[in-house]
């Protein structure tokens, strides 16, 4: 691919900022809109929140990470918020892209809960069975990229150094050396975020479409549990609770909600051929983050 400029979203963000990091280090011009300067790119001045509409002319791609995160339950109060970043902010990039090449990070949580989600294909149902306001406004802002005509990732729990949601939140899920999990060990995909980032970079030549993405090989919960632990110097004895049993804790343990028994308890295991049809390769996977969990990539 030769030197593009790149309007890039959430770049001082988790995905962003490794997204901004790998392309600048192949030679791209990176623009880096949102509110604040990010340490690779030139800051453009944005809001996702706010109606105002970026300027994009020079601009050869889009590539648009920003997104509002946050387990909260459909119709509470903070999906407004959500709404507004995730499905506005989208509609508004979209537009002002005018046919450029358009790449769209969106999130496996737009995949309805309730089919088998052994095997989960770009074709699997988006339409309902959301179990938190973020896949619902995700799966709202997805359908709108595919139909103006955008490449559409989606990644399942995306890890790295410097990860801001998941591991902090399985570190403080451990009590007095215990660790409660729904049900028995299942397979799960995971994202390597230099995968992700990879991925953003290629996909700008790829057709339009949904494109699943993720590690080469899915992982075993407990296993992956358990070296992510050790790798941050914790050890804890995991305990599988009956699904009802474990349900009992939401919304009175926290951290406990629907949709984080259901991403543990059932296997979600992405099918990767689209992507890899295009070419790609991820070239990471958990066990290089747990040799260096705290150090993110050059």
């Amino acid at each position: 691919m030769p030197p593009l400029t790149l309007a890039l979203t959430g770049a001082t963000g988790f995905c962003g900022s490794y997204v901004a990091g790998l392309a600048a280090a192949r030679g791209h011009r990176v623009l880096a809109l949102g509110r604040r300067p990010a340490r690779h790119g030139e800051h453009v001045p944005w809001d996702a929140a706010a109606p105002e509409v970026p300027d994009l002319r020079g601009v050869d791609a889009v590539v648009h990470c920003a997104a509002a995160v946050g387990d909260l339950p459909p119709g509470s109060a903070g999906e407004a918020g959500q709404w507004a970043v995730n499905v506005g902010a989208t509609e508004r990039l979209l537009g002002a892209a005018a046919g450029r090449p358009f790449v769209f990070v969106s999130s496996a949580s737009v995949y309805d809960p309730r089919p088998d989600r052994s095997l989960v294909t770009e074709e699997h149902p988006t339409e309902g069975g959301h179990l938190n306001a973020y896949g619902r406004t995700k799966a709202v802002a997805d359908r709108l990229a595919l139909a103006a005509g955008a490449v559409v990732l989606r990644p399942r729990a995306v890890y790295g150094a410097g990860d801001p949601h998941l591991v902090p939140r399985l570190l403080g899920s451990v009590r007095r050396g215990v660790l409660a999990l729904p049900g028995g060990d299942v397979e799960l995909s995971l994202t390597a975020v230099e995968n992700l980032a990879a991925a953003c970079l290629a996909a700008v030549e790829w057709p339009a479409g949904a494109y699943n993405v993720a590690d080469a090989r899915p992982y075993r919960r407990d296993a992956a549990l358990r070296g992510v632990l050790a790798a941050h110097g914790r050890s804890a004895r995991l305990l599988h609770l009956p699904g009802p049993v474990a349900a009992l804790a939401v919304g009175r343990r926290e951290g406990v909600t629907r949709y984080a028994l259901d991403q543990l308890a059932r296997p979600v295991v992405l099918d990767t051929t689209k992507s890899r049809l295009r070419g790609f390769t991820p070239g990471r996977d958990l066990d290089d983050y747990l040799v260096r969990p705290g150090r993110p990539s050059p």
